[in-house]
């Protein structure tokens, strides 16, 4: 009996002590610091994250000079016109090859617009915004012109043109497009690269109105001239002159890729062209006075110091 009643205070004693011994074990769980609970990697989630921010870090030093001169496209252009370069993110929808990847682009209150001639007529429409935004209704598209544009070869051909709005120079922007097929296409396109050719930089500059002014021709075989004073036109900051030529056998001019046709039937060749004071300024025609036609480079040279007004 004796025996009995020690094994049953033994084992009463060994209950009560493995009792003691997982209470203090779940005590010293809830007593840990947070630095002793698990890790929360950066990829998941779990209810020990914590919502407090972190200490923020200190500014990072600008590497640019508190005086840094502003971005390209953020300096304004002056009104007038320009050649620019017009870059496109797709091997279908560029600037035809006779244009040189460069379109003319107008200025005029700090509102852009490019000229490009496209290199056939499968373009019907452009848009500028996505092919979404083009699709909705009341949507302004652009409508195309109908460019005559010259090759290295002296062939012609008419393509479609577009004049399309320039929200900034040398960064890319939304501009799509739809073709015979219906079917809208986004694509970006850039504008950079602008180079005045609308005389303003000449000097002086000319108020509106009619002057008489000397041209000088250079290049081709020598024998052709044209008349000297030539007839300019100022006129909203751009300049055209009236070049006569000796012969009458001159068909069209060309001035940046862009053609210009006779302005009269009778008599010497005569063409009506933008030009620029103070500088050589390259320009071609074509001339039927030979067995076949022929292109033929020259380059004119407008005096503004010899400009009267008439």
């Amino acid at each position: 009996m004796n025996i009995r009643r020690f094994l049953s205070v033994s084992a009463l004693i060994l209950s009560l002590a493995l009792v003691f011994c997982a209470c203090a074990d779940n005590s010293a769980q809830g007593d840990a610091s947070p630095a002793e609970l698990p890790a929360v990697s950066s990829g998941g989630s779990s209810a020990l994250a914590s919502s407090e921010p972190g200490p923020s870090e200190p500014d990072a030093p600008s590497d640019a000079p508190a005086d840094a001169a502003p971005s390209a496209q953020s300096v304004p252009l002056e009104d007038g016109v320009y050649s620019a370069l017009f870059t496109t993110d797709g091997s279908m929808f560029h600037v035809n090859e006779a244009c040189g990847g460069r379109g003319v682009l107008t200025v005029e209150g700090g509102a852009m617009i490019i000229h490009v001639s496209l290199p056939s007529k499968n373009t019907l429409n452009l848009f500028a915004g996505t092919a979404q935004d083009a699709q909705a209704e009341g949507a302004a598209l652009i409508e195309p012109t109908l460019d005559t544009v010259e090759y290295d070869d002296g062939e012609t051909e008419e393509v479609y043109g577009f004049d399309i709005p320039v929200p900034y120079l040398d960064e890319e922007f939304d501009c799509a497009l739809v073709g015979k097929k219906g079917v809208w296409y986004d694509h970006r396109v850039s504008v950079s690269d602008p180079q005045r050719i609308d005389g303003a930089d000449s000097s002086p500059a000319l108020a509106d109105g009619l002057y008489n002014i000397e041209v000088a021709l250079s290049g081709g075989s020598g024998r052709a001239s044209v008349s000297s004073p030539a007839e300019l036109t100022a006129e909203g900051g751009k300049l055209t002159a009236t070049v006569v030529w000796s012969s009458p056998h001159y068909e069209y001019m060309t001035v940046d890729g862009v053609r210009y046709d006779p302005v009269q039937t009778e008599g010497s060749s005569a063409f009506v062209i933008p030009v620029v004071l103070d500088r050589e300024m390259p320009v071609s025609a074509l001339t039927v006075a030979m067995s076949e036609p022929h292109l033929i480079d020259y380059t004119l040279y407008f005096d503004s110091a010899t400009a009267v007004k008439r």
